[in-house]
């Protein structure tokens, strides 16, 4: 029987915004190697893939070149599919075991609450070498588990810098995220985010990166519960709410396109 496989823009209310992520909830396990000649198919930031168990649902996210540990649109996006297309009751958490541990996300409304965990800045980073990667004055850099977490001067320099990519892939890291206190009426904080080594350019908006952004800027601006835009061409809005070691992402997601892959898993060859 032919895989179905849904798209979903999340972090977003509206059609062809936010970040679009794929969506399978498999019937049971597959070959790693399968899943990711999915998501270089669909050449989305991430691809999501689901498989149901005991209480939930184990879930694993590959971007066009590898899998990942943490990845937020893609999990908005999936708990979005299970409610829509009847895999959960409309009052069910969703559950997701994962890499990162068990997620769980929740809907109220049209919202969905993401519960993460907070992924800070763990140790200093030298400025220098982001500086030239973004072409722009940093004001403070740092590691996080993932990422880079680079702050810069405005909103303004956020919005128009223009990284050079090569040197940004050369960062030991699994992205940069660039960030700077907010402007536009509305929001706490701004932020990019940059992934070419992981064969994303630009994410245009990322869950994971701001569960390492609530604790920074809980930091500098003393609020727990903040809402972020990140100002990617799509643009999305991310709402955070800090509680202790946990983060929750909440955001809209809208379903754009459903559709088959042909053939089962087990029956398309993958290239060695």
């Amino acid at each position: 029987m032919p895989q179905r496989i849904v798209q979903v823009d999340a972090f977003t209310d509206r059609p062809f915004a936010g970040n679009p992520a794929a969506v399978c909830v498999l019937p049971g396990p597959v070959d790693p190697a399968w899943m990711q000649a999915v998501a270089a198919e669909m050449n989305l930031s991430e691809t999501a893939f689901l498989v149901p168990e005991e209480g939930g649902f184990h879930l694993r996210w590959f971007t066009p070149t590898v899998e990942v540990d943490l990845c937020g649109h893609a999990t908005l996006a999936s708990a979005h599919v299970l409610w829509e297309d009847g895999h959960l009751a409309p009052g069910a958490s969703a559950q997701f075991r994962t890499r990162s541990g068990l997620l769980i996300a929740t809907r109220e409304g049209d919202r969905i609450t993401l519960d993460f965990p907070a992924t800070p800045v763990e140790r200093d980073a030298e400025p220098g070498p982001i500086a030239e990667a973004l072409g722009v004055p940093v004001v403070a850099a740092g590691m996080t588990r993932f990422d880079v977490l680079a702050e810069v001067e405005s909103e303004a320099v956020v919005r128009s810098m223009k990284p050079n990519f090569g040197l940004l892939e050369a960062i030991p890291a699994r992205g940069l995220i660039v960030t700077a206190r907010a402007d536009s009426p509305g929001f706490d904080f701004v932020s990019r985010f940059f992934a070419p080594s992981v064969g994303v350019r630009e994410d245009p908006v990322t869950g994971s990166a701001h569960c390492a952004l609530a604790p920074y800027w809980l930091g500098k601006l003393g609020r727990a519960e903040m809402v972020a835009y990140q100002a990617s061409s799509r643009g999305g809005v991310v709402r955070v709410r800090i509680e202790g070691d946990r983060v929750k992402l909440g955001g809209q997601a809208v379903t754009v396109l459903r559709g088959e892959l042909v053939g089962e898993a087990s029956e398309v060859e993958i290239p060695s």
